[in-house]
């Protein structure tokens, strides 16, 4: 009878730990996290076309995460999408005003995210400024579309 407690005993710490290890592993792939965020600074960029990018997406610079995206709305001045970007804090004063921001795709039909390209100006970004030079997502259903077309016409 003693043995079979202690087995139920270590079989549900067992199952516990595979619980916990699941959960752990949802939270890194899903790129959520338990702790409080670093210090950051934020920086506006407008797109013609956010496809399908999401708040939280990742927000790359050479392939090294410095951030994530905040908020997604629309500009209603231009008609644009506003993407509110929150980088690290030891990115500010360090991008240049040049900096390219563009929509990428992770694989050819994963999730999509924003990278950063440096430029070359001397003068830097600070908290709050807007990117200028960006480039909107590409879209699967509208790379198909104009091949489609260029079909029939041809």
């Amino acid at each position: 009878m003693k043995r079979s407690k202690t087995m139920e005993l270590g079989v549900g710490l067992f199952m516990l730990a595979g619980i916990l290890g699941l959960v752990f592993l949802g939270l890194r792939v899903s790129g959520l996290s338990l702790s409080t965020p670093a210090d950051t600074f934020t920086l506006q960029a407008n797109f013609a076309n956010v496809g399908g990018l999401k708040p939280r997406a990742r927000v790359t610079m050479a392939g090294v995460n410095v951030g994530r995206v905040s908020a997604i709305e629309l500009d209603t001045d231009w008609y644009d999408a506003r993407v509110t970007l929150e980088l690290d804090a030891e990115l500010e004063e360090r991008l240049s005003r040049d900096t390219t921001a563009a929509i990428l795709t992770a694989g050819l039909l994963g999730e999509q995210y924003v990278g950063l390209s440096p430029g070359g100006d001397p003068e830097t970004l600070g908290d709050g400024d807007t990117l200028t030079d960006t480039q909107s997502a590409l879209v699967l259903e509208e790379l198909i579309q104009q091949f489609v077309s260029n079909m029939v016409s041809d």
